[in-house]
């Protein structure tokens, strides 16, 4: 089945509110073995509205709209749909009590133009709003599966998982995994995978970017239990095979938690210095619950003098090598774990931009320092992007690294 989105508010198309709905139903969607192939967002203008949802009932089966159920009269999501179907809005006498009881309850009297929520297109059912007082709207029509859903995130979220669902969830067996990868581009993994990607009818492979790292999702759709899970676990093994030296875990564990969960196995301490990531490695890391029982602390040492007081750095290694150097990484990471008496540190130094490029030093130029009793490495990284997006790919970096440090792996 083809899903389609359609986002509907002003407040979207003119960049007031951040459209997350889009990513979060058609995550969903993926969950359950229904690809979405349109996102639409359209603002509260009647005809254009109109001639958003004629197209979608062209080309998809399920059609999913967010917004435009309140009372206002901009909220025109049921007034259109019922006029592009040629049905007919029906007064729901219960859903009126409903709503009606909400304002009570609020001790409140209802706005007269709070009866307009009351309306349903004939042939369809309301969703339930369990927070809120506009129900969604379910209907079947030749073949056809369109849902309204109301604008707030939170309201939408909850009807989506508890009211639509369970009504288009097809009888399938669905079976999914995902395998989290970091060292390897998606333009890569996807020329690297093309063999696999149609090579089973009932296996969904598709990749996926984020900073820094890559996702191979794998959903299977059949109805046979042992045979859906024979098949996709088949592929995971070819794809472990291919693709071991940059896999670091499954179903999206992020890869702050791999190295939490080694290093708690190990009963190891662990403590970072960071300069062009500003405490984000250390942030990251101190989110997880019960890190405190491996993380022993972290400085920001940004400046050159904080590296020489606080992490005993060389200043001859500082006018000869500059911060942003292999062996700046090295003295920093050396001198915070002999300085703590850690186990293992990770220190960071870099060009993060958008200012401090050299010819030989351009934006991007990072630098990682491990140590650990036994021995010191460095490692040197080039990364694209924004000062944001390069701290971000840094950070993911730095955990990989120390993954691979712990394991003795190297991802070059």
């Amino acid at each position: 089945m083809i899903a389609e989105i359609i986002t509907i508010g002003t407040e979207i198309t003119t960049g007031s509110t951040l459209n997350t709905h889009s990513k979060y139903i058609s995550s969903k969607l993926l969950d359950i073995g229904i690809e979405t192939y349109y996102h639409t967002s359209v603002d509260d203008h009647r005809e254009r509205v109109k001639n958003i949802m004629n197209i979608a009932l062209q080309r998809s089966d399920i059609i999913i709209t967010t917004g435009g159920l309140g009372p206002t009269d901009d909220d025109m999501t049921k007034e259109v749909i019922a006029e592009s179907l040629n049905l007919k809005l029906v007064r729901d006498k219960d859903m009126e009590q409903s709503i009606e009881g909400i304002f009570n309850r609020l001790d409140k009297s209802m706005p007269s133009n709070n009866i307009k929520q009351a309306f349903k297109l004939e042939g369809s059912e309301f969703l339930n709003n369990s927070i809120g007082t506009a129900p969604g709207i379910f209907l079947s029509k030749d073949n056809k599966k369109i849902i309204m859903l109301p604008g707030p995130p939170n309201e939408m979220e909850l009807m989506f998982n508890n009211e639509v669902i369970p009504r288009i969830h097809e009888d399938s067996i669905i079976i999914k995994k995902s395998i989290n990868l970091i060292g390897i581009g998606e333009s890569q993994l996807e020329m690297d995978i093309k063999d696999l990607i149609n090579s089973e009818p009932s296996v969904m492979i598709a990749t996926f970017a984020k900073e820094g790292e890559t996702e191979i999702k794998i959903i299977g759709k059949g109805n046979n239990e042992e045979l859906i899970k024979d098949k996709v676990y088949n592929i995971i093994n070819i794809l472990q095979n291919r693709f071991h030296k940059y896999i670091y875990g499954f179903d999206n564990i992020p890869i702050e938690v791999v190295v939490f969960n080694i290093l708690r196995e190990r009963k190891l301490k662990i403590g970072f210095c960071e300069s062009c990531t500003s405490g984000l490695i250390s942030s990251r890391f101190g989110r997880i619950p019960g890190v405190s029982e491996v993380f022993d602390r972290a400085i920001v040492s940004y400046s050159n003098n904080s590296k020489i007081e606080e992490l005993s750095v060389e200043s001859s290694t500082l006018e000869e090598f500059g911060a942003v150097s292999e062996k700046t990484a090295i003295e920093m990471a050396n001198g915070l774990r002999i300085k703590s008496n850690l186990d293992i540190t990770l220190s960071v130094t870099g060009i993060a931009g958008p200012n401090g490029a050299t010819e030989n030093k351009p934006i991007g130029l990072v630098y990682l320092g491990i140590s650990s009793k036994e021995k010191t490495i460095s490692i040197k990284c080039n990364f694209s992007g924004n000062r944001e997006t390069i701290q971000n790919k840094t950070t993911t970096r730095a955990f990989a690294e120390l993954r691979n440090f712990l394991l003795n792996k190297s991802l070059t």
